[in-house]
């Protein structure tokens, strides 16, 4: 049964939804830059918390857990309890923890800090989704999926630029202070300008919280930890692979569960009976291991091999922003009009292409003019891809599912940037132990003074881990190739209306 009150809820749909988007992207886009910022600030945490390294990897996997394994049940909780409540609960908890983390004096309250930090991010992306979805008809939802998709993609794009900049000039502590001024706005910008719609009492599913939380704890916890513990054992009997593979039992259970769930079930799988969802999902997983894999081995080489400081080599990637930024509109207009398979088949074939291209050039002494031509095919790419397959996930669901539907997606996308972690740290080892090296790139010699011969070999080995990502965004591309047209397809006049009206009922009803 639905319930709303008609006080409040009949003239925020009649606004124009343009500014409430504005509003959320600017929260958005803190949660995710909050997934790369703190990178380049490991070594200056390690030395002023006197930490050890691994601790120190805590604090951004402890950020990544927190996200990814509550955000099933927060996208039924938006539902439930109102999408722009939970928006507002969520940046509040984000906020307050990001001034946590900058005044904390030691490695195990940043990394508390950093937990609650992102249960907070965890409560705010499925109502992006959710909201857009419901206050923008399909005739123009593209274009706002659009600016999502490339709020999205630059964001992971400068965490690593701002956050050198702030480490270099200000120190760490500021890359979680500047949080709080931007979260202070968005939340004033959210609370003006979102409207509030109408709330789903739903029945709560408790066994499939617990069995998804416990799911998606162990499964993304053994991926993101199993290198650090080198695959094996963790503590007593626990071993990563047993932890990965419980993680997948109770996750099957899970399923399992929701398909017998008469009532109503945390994940409804009517959601999957819609060809471009499911398609939408396995997609966006491989676009989100592609772009977190990605950056390691560029990174690494930037810093080890040219010598880069952090500033300079997350400037490499500003080329791939900018394409995002200045494709976006375009990209938005497009994707209401043309079939989402030509779309993200040519996303997919630009930025495979475009990788290679990085892969094969990547030297110790490539002209810094191809590195950069390769970053901006990238952001080509890119921007055919997050925001097209985000409005092609969600252009069939009827209001009711926009919660849950946004809570699968962005699942999926988390589990996919865990994957890509874990996959490139493992397959760096391994490259670098067949060329004989270790990633400080020799010993005791300063990055980017290398031996030629020791800085070619590092090359080849950043270059040959560089591979792996083309090879897993061809699932993506052939996936892709099984899109099936929308149902509802805009027409380019269209006009605003409300999201009462905007959805027809359809077979996912």
């Amino acid at each position: 049964m639905t319930h709303t009150t008609s006080a409040n809820h009949a003239p925020d749909t009649e606004k124009d939804p343009w500014p409430a988007l504005i509003a959320l992207c600017i929260g958005f886009f803190m949660i995710l830059l909050d997934t790369t910022i703190v990178t380049v600030a490991t070594p200056a945490i390690i030395e002023d918390l006197d930490a050890e390294v691994n601790a120190v990897v805590w604090v951004t996997s402890a950020y990544l857990l927190a996200y990814a394994v509550p955000v099933l049940i927060t996208g039924r909780l938006g539902d439930r309890f109102g999408p722009k409540n939970l928006y507002l609960v969520g940046l509040t908890i984000f906020t307050a923890a990001s001034l946590w983390c900058g005044l904390t004096t030691s490695v195990e309250g940043l990394i508390v800090a950093r937990v609650v930090q992102g249960v907070g991010a965890s409560m705010m992306t499925p109502q992006t989704m959710a909201i857009i979805t419901r206050v923008f008809p399909v005739a123009r939802r593209g274009r706002a999926m659009a600016l999502w998709g490339a709020t999205a993609g630059v964001a992971t794009l400068v965490g690593p630029v701002l956050g050198g900049v702030l480490v270099d000039s200000l120190g760490w502590e500021w890359i979680f202070f500047i949080n709080v001024p931007v979260g202070l706005v968005a939340f004033g910008l959210a609370l003006w300008l979102v409207p509030r719609l109408e709330t789903h009492a739903h029945k709560f599913d408790w066994l499939g919280v617990v069995l998804s939380g416990l799911g998606m704890f162990a499964l993304v916890f053994g991926i993101q930890e199993g290198h650090q513990y080198d695959w094996s054992t963790i503590t007593g009997q626990i071993t990563v692979w047993r932890l990965i593979g419980a993680g997948v039992v109770v996750l099957a259970l899970f399923v399992y569960w929701q398909a017998r769930n008469s009532n109503e079930p945390l994940m409804p799988l009517r959601v999957f009976r819609d060809r471009n969802f499911s398609i939408s999902g396995l997609a966006i997983a491989a676009v989100s291991f592609g772009f977190t894999a990605m950056g390691f081995p560029l990174m690494l080489w930037a810093q080890v091999v040219r010598g880069y400081s952090p500033t300079e080599s997350g400037l490499l990637l500003v080329p791939m922003a900018v394409m995002s930024i200045v494709l976006a509109p375009t990209v938005g207009k497009l994707s209401d009009r043309l079939h989402p398979r030509l779309l993200t088949a040519f996303g997919f074939g630009i930025l495979i292409g475009a990788i290679l291209l990085a892969a094969l050039i990547l030297g110790a002494d490539t002209p810094l003019w191809e590195v950069l031509v390769a970053m901006a095919l990238i952001g080509v790419g890119s921007s055919f891809l997050w925001a097209v397959l985000a409005a092609t996930a969600t252009r069939n669901l009827p209001p009711q599912l926009a919660g849950a539907g946004s809570g699968v997606y962005n699942a999926v996308r988390q589990v996919g940037a865990v994957l890509g972690s874990a996959g490139i740290a493992v397959l760096i080892d391994d490259r670098l132990a067949s060329q004989g090296l270790s990633a400080a790139g020799g010993e005791g010699v300063p990055a980017g003074h290398l031996p030629a011969a020791v800085a070619d070999s590092f090359s080849t080995a950043m270059s040959q881990s560089l591979l792996l990502v083309p090879a897993v965004l061809l699932l993506g591309f052939l996936a892709v190739l099984l899109f099936e047209r929308p149902r509802h397809f805009a027409a380019p006049a269209a006009p605003a209306t409300p999201p009462s009206t905007a959805e027809p009922a359809h077979a996912l009803d």
